[in-house]
């Protein structure tokens, strides 16, 4: 199809066979037949002969203009799938929250440049509200966050899901449940992450849920800390079972019923470039995506 209509407009603007074969690298009967076979498909001549001059008459005239139109379409075409074909190049600028940077987010880079091993990736982490700042502002193209960012203009795709736990020293208790409610630990003292992280909210929200009005100890920026505070025995705390940094002093028991869900996020009115739509494409490949 695609040589067709090469052909085609090259007999068109050289008005010549011999000519037009020189240009498209073919021979002078070979276009002959092509053009002989063209015209009885169509029922119509499409050239006016004068000599060996070849020039379009009115249907000509108007199949060229079609044919200049699906030669630039099937030309586009062709280099669009020769881009996805190729190796994606560039950076992705990616935000996260920090507990996703021990294995989440170091597994789905390696993944992505194993067909990609061109793309590379500035990396930036935060608390989940001042990531999805980073998307909105236009400092980053995507951001790993947990849980969805409460906007409209930002689309989601869900990553994966996390079982939550009460994390409380060895000899509290609660040790060796297999798991627990949140109403049982009502009378507790809890060490939380600050407000604008994304484990305080789902906090809050699971505390609001039960009807529950926790007594805070502690705030922390980090889940480690939170981790080494409770071994010390100040309190217990929520984390996400994968991400927590295991302190040898505390033991998770699985908080009954409860998960976090970790999704990828960009903002809906502004393209991302090459490479990070790859990424994007790439980690809703292996998700399920609502947004």
């Amino acid at each position: 199809m695609y040589d067709d209509l090469r052909w085609f407009i090259a007999i068109a603007e050289a008005e010549n066979l011999t000519a037009a074969a020189d240009r498209v690298h073919s021979s002078q009967p070979t276009l002959s037949r092509f053009l002989g076979r063209l015209e009885r498909d169509l029922g119509v001549p499409l050239f006016d002969r004068d000599g060996r001059r070849l020039v379009l008459n009115r249907f000509g005239r108007a199949y060229l203009d079609r044919a200049r139109r699906a030669a630039s379409q099937l030309e586009a075409g062709r280099r669009e799938i020769e881009e996805m074909r190729a190796p994606a190049r560039g950076a992705v600028r990616l935000a996260f929250l920090h507990s996703f940077g021990l294995g989440l987010v170091p597994d789905l880079i390696s993944r992505f440049r194993v067909e990609n091993p061109s793309a590379r990736f500035t990396l930036t982490q935060d608390a989940a509200a001042t990531v999805v700042g980073h998307v909105v502002d236009g400092d980053a193209d995507l951001a790993i966050v947990a849980p969805r960012p409460m906007r409209t203009d930002m689309a989601w795709a869900r990553v994966a899901e996390q079982e939550l736990a009460l994390v409380v020293p060895r000899d509290h208790r609660f040790s060796g449940r297999e798991t627990i409610g949140i109403a049982e630990a009502a009378d507790e003292e809890f060490i939380v992450m600050q407000h604008g992280y994304g484990m305080r909210r789902i906090f809050d929200e699971i505390c609001a849920a039960h009807d529950l009005t926790p007594a805070i100890a502690f705030e922390s920026s980090e889940l480690a800390t939170v981790s080494g505070l409770v071994a010390a025995g100040l309190g217990v705390g929520l984390v996400p079972v994968e991400e927590s940094a295991r302190h040898p002093g505390v033991e998770l028991v699985p908080l009954a019923g409860e998960t976090r869900e970790i999704g990828l996020t960009w903002f809906r009115g502004r393209p991302l470039s090459d490479v990070a739509s790859r990424f994007r494409d790439f980690v809703l490949a292996g998700s399920t995506s609502d947004g």
